[in-house]
């Protein structure tokens, strides 16, 4: 048996699958080719097992032996330090990728994550509060541009934080967000033509289907 354990929901709507987070945890075991198994939380209701291993109620939370962690970003951070395909050993490169690792979260992700949710629910009105969500994307799409034009991955070589960029990159261009920013809508092809990528999108749908 694995020690590593990913948990995610039993299963979810039609329109979140193929970007519930435990996407980016099957990618990275995936691509660093680490044994692992997966086991299902129940959707409703959520039992207080599960705000035991994550406080929100939401998924994935992994396990690794004895420990439990929660959070995406903290569970590719984990995993990182385990596998060198995934983040380098020197402290130049372990210091870079944890850098843009944190960026993907904190400076593009605060802004297309709230974005795409007024999409996700077919709200169209153009409120003043949805012009300032739109400027604010605006203007981390055009620093990503700027950045991404000039090289192939983050760092040096792809990497977690690839992986976590990638994932909040693809959510924008799931609604055509990325029209104007050739050189990020270019970085989200080369990220999910990766084979450890169509693996864990395919298991994960695959999951969430068993369950209808």
């Amino acid at each position: 048996m694995a020690d590593l354990t990913l948990t995610t929901f039993d299963w979810v709507p039609e329109m979140p699958r193929g970007y519930v987070r435990d996407l980016r945890i099957r990618w990275a075991l995936e691509e660093a080719a680490l044994p692992y198994r997966v086991e299902s939380t129940p959707f409703r209701p959520r039992s207080a097992t599960h705000f035991s291993h994550q406080p929100f109620g939401q998924v994935p939370w992994l396990t690794d032996g004895e420990l439990s962690m929660f959070e995406s970003g903290a569970i590719l951070l984990h995993l990182g330090e385990r596998s060198e395909a995934l983040m380098p050993a020197d402290p130049r490169g372990r210091n870079e990728v944890t850098e843009w690792l944190f960026a993907a979260l904190n400076s593009v992700e605060m802004a297309s994550l709230p974005w795409a949710l007024f999409l996700f629910t077919g709200d169209t009105s153009d409120t003043p509060g949805k012009q300032q969500l739109d400027a604010f994307l605006k203007i981390r799409l055009e620093h990503m541009e700027t950045i991404l034009a000039a090289r192939e991955w983050l760092t040096s070589r792809f990497s977690i934080a690839d992986i976590a960029m990638s994932d909040a990159l693809r959510l924008v261009d799931r609604f055509d967000g990325l029209t104007e920013y050739p050189a990020c809508r270019a970085y989200v092809a080369r990220a999910i033509a990766r084979p450890a990528f169509a693996k864990a999108l395919a298991d994960q749908m695959a999951h969430f289907a068993a369950a209808d």
